[in-house]
């Protein structure tokens, strides 16, 4: 049994506000950058996990993964879903972080990067993909996985057994659909709300002619703006092509449902994060007023318990997990099972560094395991910074092509991790002479 030998953590950010890119009406100028963790083990075997920020505070969120680091060395490197289930309630349950929470924002975060590090590390030790390794554990075994504290009121580990179950007819004919066919991606490419007019109408052009089978707009800065946008984008796809918008939280309720009722003769498909992520009343009033354009959100939402709470509610048509704001896979387990439960479908958030990478793992198993369907389900396409993977997420026609390499998806490669390390690696070095 090999142990962990070290955990290393690295602040490493992309200068991405130079171009605008990921900029909305709530972060107007943000640096992609990731708190990345590299779990060592003394046969050399590594883990990689990371939690997404936009910049400034990417220090801080990897000084709170290194506070989890006594919890790791000298231990067994996980390898087994006991062993993953035990490693995710040790660090949940160290009660002086979780003080800082409980179980949400920056301690929670690297709570979840270090539990994806163990995920990466027992994948590749099982040569398989993050998708193919949860997808070969039984209904027990991931049921194991999962913290049904403050969730048994509206799903019990015998109900959640029922639906992983019904899931296993048919799995083996899913995931060979899946290897030949990918998953379907829509993207957020041409919608950042610093780009022009003019590179939003190329970019959608280019968005259809790829294959992407809906866009994503950003909102919320101006209404006038905003119609006017939508109007451009509805020229160039048509009556009948999906667009979503997403407002990042920049609204009150009041406001939400007049700004849609103003894009609704542009027949928008879903209004993401249209105030804030904690407001479950609020939600539910807007996706009351405003049907039949959907309410999506999630990429905020900090647990297993505010998800339950917007599901038990109405309050959302689409569940948007996030694969590095919460605990880690576990707590994912317990979100994808919980929108099976309600018949909500999960499209991820995957709008920043590395998210494509890990949730392609986490819709995949869902469709092979849980839901078994891809009926409005789509995974988000943002095409920045793939490069600096060692693995990186594909997208061809329109799809996620399925990823077959052992692991989560998560590694850097050794020129990135140098390069781009904040502040003193050769990228930023230059960018401050």
């Amino acid at each position: 049994m090999s142990l962990i030998t070290a955990v290393d953590v690295l602040d490493v950010r992309f200068p991405t506000s130079l171009e605008l890119d990921g900029s909305d009406a709530m972060n107007p100028d943000p640096d992609y950058s990731a708190a990345y963790v590299v779990l060592r083990t003394e046969d050399g075997a590594v883990g990689q996990g990371f939690a997404f920020t936009i910049g400034r505070g990417n220090d801080v969120q990897a000084a709170a993964i290194q506070a989890l680091s006594p919890h790791l060395v000298g231990s067994p490197a996980p390898t087994t879903a006991a062993e993953l289930g035990a490693l995710s309630r040790r660090l949940i349950g160290d009660s002086q972080l979780r003080w800082l929470g409980p179980e949400k924002g920056v301690v929670h975060m690297a709570v979840g990067a270090v539990v994806n590090a163990a995920w990466d590390l027992a994948a590749r030790a099982a040569g398989l993909p993050l998708w193919r390794f949860l997808a070969e554990l039984t209904p027990e075994e991931i049921v194991s996985l999962v913290d049904f504290r403050y969730l048994t009121d509206v799903l019990t580990p015998d109900q959640a057994l029922e639906i992983l179950r019904a899931g296993q007819a048919g799995k083996a004919e899913r995931i060979e659909k899946l290897l030949a066919e990918g998953y379907p991606a829509y993207t957020t490419s041409p919608g950042w709300l610093g780009y022009s007019d003019e590179k939003l109408t190329r970019l959608t052009r280019e968005a259809v002619q790829d294959g992407f089978g809906m866009i994503k707009l950003k909102v919320g800065g101006n209404l006038d703006d905003d119609v006017r946008r939508m109007k451009l984008a509805r020229e160039v796809v048509g009556p009948d092509y999906p667009i979503a918008v997403d407002a990042n939280q920049r609204w009150d309720v009041a406001d939400a449902v007049a700004w849609m009722q103003a894009l609704a003769p542009y027949r928008p498909y879903w209004i993401e994060e249209p105030t804030s992520p904690d407001d479950v009343l609020g939600h539910r009033a807007i996706a009351e007023a405003i049907r039949p354009i959907k309410v999506a959100t999630g990429e905020h939402v900090h647990n297993r318990v505010m998800f339950k709470q917007l599901l038990s509610a109405g309050a959302i048509d689409v569940l948007q997990l996030d694969a590095a704001r919460v605990g880690g896979v576990n707590e994912n387990l317990a979100i994808l099972l919980l929108a099976a439960k309600f018949g909500v479908p999960v499209c991820p958030h995957a709008g920043g560094v590395g998210l494509c990478e890990l949730v392609q793992h986490l819709a995949m198993f869902d469709y092979v395991a849980v839901s078994g369907s891809l009926d409005g389900r789509v995974i988000e396409w943002v095409d920045h910074l793939h490069e600096h993977f060692t693995d990186p997420a594909i997208v061809r026609d329109g799809r996620y092509r399925t990823p077959t390499t052992p692991g989560f998806s998560a590694e850097m490669k050794p020129a990135t991790l140098h390069g781009f390390r904040y502040p003193d690696g050769p990228e930023w070095t230059e960018l401050s002479r």
